[in-house]
């Protein structure tokens, strides 16, 4: 599944990405990791404007793992409602709500085995919550760092998203990886979206076709 991709054309094209992206942090709000787990969790086929419309009032009557342990899914339907899937969320939120109190001490684990135990959680989401909440290094692979990630020839475009993650692993600095899953996230959010064929319109390619 390997692309075209090579370590220093990786890093100018992250260059170049910067240039159009300010401020590469994700659009979720959040204030600590119980929030942003919920959110992450919440996000799945709407959009973080969505999400972050709802959270306020959410966060309010269930403001930790605790609060939300003892709800039931349909006490929490009516903040999340106006999202896709919101039975099937609320479902999610409450076992995951009871899963942290009775294994974690209401604490979000900050371990990818821990976060991916449990309910609703995948790798995706999980390396969202190391990365972003405490700091680790990860890239998380959503449609848009995929979708981006295939049309540069990182992979080809038979790849796994965990295929994608571990190109990507080894094209960048560790040090980056974050800040890279921003990068490439926003970059196929607002720039390079589904219906639009060719990416390098919008970079200077000279900068990154040097021989």
């Amino acid at each position: 599944m390997a692309g075209t991709m090579t370590q220093e054309r990786m890093a100018r094209i992250l260059d170049q990405l910067r240039l159009l992206i300010e401020d590469p942090v994700s659009e979720l709000n959040f204030e600590n990791p119980f929030q942003l787990l919920v959110a992450v969790l919440l996000s799945a086929q709407t959009t973080d404007k969505q999400v972050n419309k709802l959270t306020p009032s959410l966060f309010e009557r269930f403001p930790d793992a605790q609060s939300l342990a003892q709800a039931s899914p349909s006490q929490v339907e009516p903040y999340i409602k106006s999202i896709g899937l919101f039975h099937n969320k609320a479902k999610y939120l409450v076992a995951t709500g009871k899963r942290l109190v009775e294994d974690f001490g209401g604490q979000v684990p900050d371990n990818r085995k821990d976060l991916e135990s449990l309910p609703g959680v995948g790798r995706k989401t999980a390396n969202v919550v190391l990365g972003q909440a405490f700091g680790q290094p990860a890239i998380a692979v959503d449609t848009h760092v995929e979708r981006v990630a295939k049309a540069m020839g990182v992979v080809d475009q038979a790849a796994s998203p965990l295929q994608v993650e571990k190109a990507l692993m080894a094209l960048i600095p560790e040090n980056q990886w974050v800040e890279a899953h921003h990068l490439l996230l926003l970059f196929g959010r607002y720039y390079a979206k589904a219906n639009v064929k060719d990416w390098t319109q919008f970079v200077d390619m000279s900068q990154i076709d040097i021989d």
